[in-house]
């Protein structure tokens, strides 16, 4: 019954949005998918404002409840963005959100934990329409753009302030954040020149690897790595080049997302009997707090992939997924695991804690059609 009901899901949303406008109180949403949103938002610290206690999980955490919003229609939950950003703008001391300082603006010294936010407050703005989130995410771009720098591998942001690493994930957040700005800001340039510069420099450092995978980031000497394959760093080049393709019309950007989005689901580093799963999701070992979300993070961009170019085999894995989510990774309390194939070694239990949760959370959105 659960996989008919999943397999039935996007008829049901799709007959949902004929039925029912898209304020309505959850107009397209099923009983089970609310559960799993509902479990998500048990962990949600309504004073404080975010989930305890990870900075820029709960940025990505948030991102999601807001794919949630607009994928289903359900607002239950729209106040917490506005409480999340209010609450949250200012200062706070090391140890009260992250080990580092928060200096206001959602800024610290991590960049990429810097740049998670921005992406938040893009969604926001495409949520709500207020402008208020997106003069927060130039704000936050603005800062990040500080840390481009060609004096070492000829481009790239770092990573840190202390310039220690140009990293996947930077980077990737970067060419994403700039090309979505420029294309919420009419009239822009000067977004869309770092866009483009950013993605061609990322095309060309060698982060991607020879198997079309990206790899963690660059040595001292400016070549990869060889660093392990992340999920979350496929999913963000991914959706940096579908964002460039979005601001420029280029073919060859939208190719390049194709390319890694077919490497993807064909690897065996990322994928393990039709499952996506990280190297952490071995039997003799366990994820991290950050880990626990990566895979979440790549199916928001798998997604986009989806809606940019209706292709039936990005869209039958994104299903697959769901399904496994679902029907294998939940327990009776509707909570999602940190493997989807629902694998639960006794020396390396599945962990299920609200990082798991939002990360499966996003992979039943990704096979949820775009509203």
């Amino acid at each position: 019954m659960r996989r008919i009901l999943l397999l039935l899901l996007p008829a049901l949303v799709t007959l949902g949005l004929c039925t029912a406008p898209a304020h309505a109180a959850h107009p397209r949403l099923t009983a089970d998918f609310a559960r799993a949103t509902d479990v998500l938002m048990a962990s949600y610290d309504q004073d404080t404002a975010w989930w305890p206690a990870s900075w820029w999980n709960s940025a990505v955490a948030l991102t999601t409840m807001m794919d949630e919003m607009q994928r289903t229609g359900d607002r239950r939950y729209l106040s917490i963005v506005d409480r999340t950003f209010e609450t949250n703008k200012g200062t706070f001391a090391a140890g009260e959100r992250s080990s580092d300082p928060i200096e206001g603006d959602f800024i610290s010294r991590a960049i990429d934990d810097t740049e998670w936010w921005a992406l938040a407050w893009i969604e926001a703005y495409d949520l709500t329409g207020d402008r208020t989130y997106l003069d927060e995410a130039v704000t936050i771009g603005t800062y990040v753009d500080g840390y481009w720098d060609t004096g070492t591998c000829g481009g790239g942001v770092w990573w840190d302030r202390e310039r220690t690493y140009k990293n996947a994930i930077t980077n990737g957040l970067y060419v994403r954040l700039t090309a979505a700005l420029h294309n919420r800001i009419p009239g822009d340039t000067d977004w869309l020149d770092r866009a483009t510069t950013a993605w061609h420099w990322y095309e060309n450092s060698g982060l991607i690897n020879a198997d079309g995978l990206v790899n963690d980031g660059l040595d001292g000497s400016c070549h990869n790595n060889g660093q392990t394959v992340w999920t979350y760093n496929q999913g963000l080049a991914i959706g940096g080049a579908l964002e460039v393709w979005r601001a420029t019309g280029d073919a060859s950007a939208l190719a390049t997302a194709r390319r890694l989005g077919d490497a993807a689901i064909a690897s065996p580093l990322l994928v393990s009997g039709g499952i996506l799963t990280e190297s952490c999701d071995a039997p003799d070992a366990s994820c991290d707090d950050n880990q626990k979300q990566f895979k979440g993070i790549f199916m928001r961009y798998l997604a986009d992939l989806v809606d940019s170019t209706g292709d039936a085999t990005y869209r039958a894995f994104a299903q697959t997924q769901a399904d496994a989510i679902w029907n294998d990774d939940r327990d009776a309390e509707d909570r999602i695991g940190c493997r989807w194939s629902g694998a639960d070694p006794a020396d390396h239990p599945n962990a299920r804690d609200w990082r798991t949760q939002a990360s499966g959370l996003g992979g039943l959105l990704a096979a949820v059609p775009a509203a």
